[in-house]
């Protein structure tokens, strides 16, 4: 009956006195439940933390454990957990700096705020992956000062710190100014020159498939500039000599910036990876002439990617939907449009211009109920969720359209009650519509059993609070474990039946200790 105790610590509805009879049984799962409770008391994390000590952590990040409450010494994850949002002491990164665990110092490297002789002994560490972390998240000082660290995996970090000054990003792409690294990750492992067999059937190795040093470190400088590339605190000056590198990873980095020239972004358009081109798509540094070239494009991820211009012209954008297979989601250009604009997509004799205006969740009345009662299907489709449609024409969509809407109208906010029980009795049946409507604020205890019989709906709907109590309480001896834990999560629960389920339950947790 774990399932079972999981779902009690879930429940919102358990008294406090029920919580406090669940720590002192709490194991791993049922703990992370318990951390996770909006109405857990200070004293309840202490002794939860106390009962399973990797609770700690999760307890420090939601807020329930302070600096008062942790030992670094006997709890050093959870004093992490704490620096690591910046709550936590000085004293323990200075105690932590030196913890012999690697993944530690690792983790403390990664903190805001540490003090200086911190960072300094962070930056001096012999794990070049603790130093590494360091450079990742540092201050632009101390990125500056690491971009010359010897190892090239430090640089690396330090390329992709947002943090670090646009001079030093500079050079790490260039190699202008910088002493060359001396050591990788490749020959720190192997004798060079290496390349790492992309099958490397060694299960210990963790060197990338590709990985190679000739004694110039080349796969780690590739990384490097990948890094810079994508760092968008790296001037693009020098980086637009990248536009025909024979590495695709490296034009695909470059495709994405939002700082490109224009005479850069029409040589990517030509590239002939459509993955780049595909990301270049979706640049806002794209001009109309090059949006329109790239329309045309024969690559559908291209053309996909182009429907997610910010700026793309309506007209384009129309002529996308019909053959770029975009699905049922609000994009950029559609969200920014006009009223005037919305107005004009609305009144399209083309249903792909409808349909893209019917994904706003913001339309005007009279727009929203003219789209309600279009011919189109799709468009039907794409306006059911949207708020404030009467039930007079959420059940006009149903009996036009039928099943191809059925699931949509389920999800309405404004779905009343009545529209829900009907919709979960509709012949033939749409399965996806016993899921909507058992997770709906407005389902009705008869619309809640119906869903009770479809498979996937069933753990959906035994965590519904609009079921009556017996079946929940039924619910909970349910073959299905999901089934079970929502059943004890479901707030309707009545206390006494949780109260016995918690002493009976416990009892036998107890006996198998």
């Amino acid at each position: 009956m774990h399932h079972i105790l999981c779902g009690l610590a879930a429940n919102p509805a358990l008294p406090s006195e029920l919580v406090d009879r669940l720590t002192a049984v709490a194991d791993d799962d049922i703990a992370t439940e318990l951390a996770c409770r909006a109405d857990l008391s200070r004293a309840q994390a202490v002794a939860l933390a106390e009962r399973v000590d990797d609770s700690a952590v999760l307890l420090a990040y939601e807020g329930r454990l302070t600096a008062a409450d942790i030992d670094p010494t006997s709890r050093p994850d959870a004093a992490l957990a704490l620096l690591d949002q910046g709550l936590g002491r000085p004293e323990w990164a200075r105690l932590l700096a030196a913890d012999p665990v690697r993944e530690r110092r690792e983790k403390l490297a990664a903190c805001p705020g540490l003090p200086p002789d911190v960072v300094d002994t962070l930056a001096a560490d012999p794990d070049v992956r603790v130093v590494a972390e360091l450079a990742l998240w540092t201050t632009p000082e101390v990125a500056a000062r690491l971009a010359a660290h010897p190892h090239a995996e430090v640089r690396r970090a330090v390329a992709a710190n947002e943090a670090t000054p646009a001079a030093v990003l500079a050079a790490l792409v260039t190699g202008e100014g910088l002493p060359a690294a001396r050591r990788c990750p490749v020959c720190d492992q192997e004798e060079t020159p290496f390349a790492h067999d992309p099958q490397c059937p060694r299960p210990d190795c963790e060197l990338p498939p590709g990985a190679s040093c000739d004694g110039s470190h080349e796969s780690t400088v590739h990384a490097i500039r990948e890094a810079a590339l994508r760092n968008p605190a790296t001037p693009v000056e020098p980086l637009v000599r990248f536009v025909d590198h024979p590495s695709m990873l490296l034009r695909w980095a470059l495709a994405a910036r939002r700082d490109l020239p224009r005479q850069a972004c029409a040589r990517l358009a030509l590239d002939p990876a459509p993955a780049v081109r595909a990301d270049l798509a979706e640049n806002a540094a794209l001009d109309d002439a090059l949006i329109r070239l790239l329309a045309e494009d024969r690559d559908p991820d291209v053309r996909r990617g182009l429907a997610h211009h910010p700026h793309v012209p309506l007209d384009v954008l129309t002529r996308l939907a019909r053959t770029a297979k975009i699905g049922a989601t609000l994009l950029p250009r559609i969200a920014a449009a006009s009223p005037a604009e919305v107005e004009e997509l609305a009144e399209s004799p083309d249903p792909a211009a409808r349909m893209l205006v019917a994904q706003r969740r913001d339309l005007p009345p009279d727009i929203r109920d003219r789209l309600a009662g279009d011919p189109d299907a799709k468009v039907v489709k794409a306006l059911a969720p949207h708020p404030g449609l009467s039930e007079a024409r959420l059940r006009a969509m149903v009996d036009r359209h039928g099943i191809r809407v059925l699931a949509k109208v389920a999800t309405n906010p404004d779905a009343p009650p009545a529209l829900l029980e009907d919709l979960v009795r509709h012949e033939p049946a749409v399965q996806k519509v016993f899921r909507e409507v058992a997770r709906h604020r407005r389902a009705t205890a008869a619309a809640l059993l119906v869903c009770l019989a479809d498979r996937q709906a069933r753990p959906i709907a035994a965590g519904h609070p609009a079921l009556p109590s017996p079946v929940i309480v039924e619910l909970l001896a349910d073959a299905n474990p999901r089934v079970g834990e929502a059943a004890a999560a479901n707030r309707s629960l009545p206390p006494a039946v949780a109260a016995d389920l918690l002493i009976r339950d416990c009892i036998n947790v107890q006996r198998n200790v």
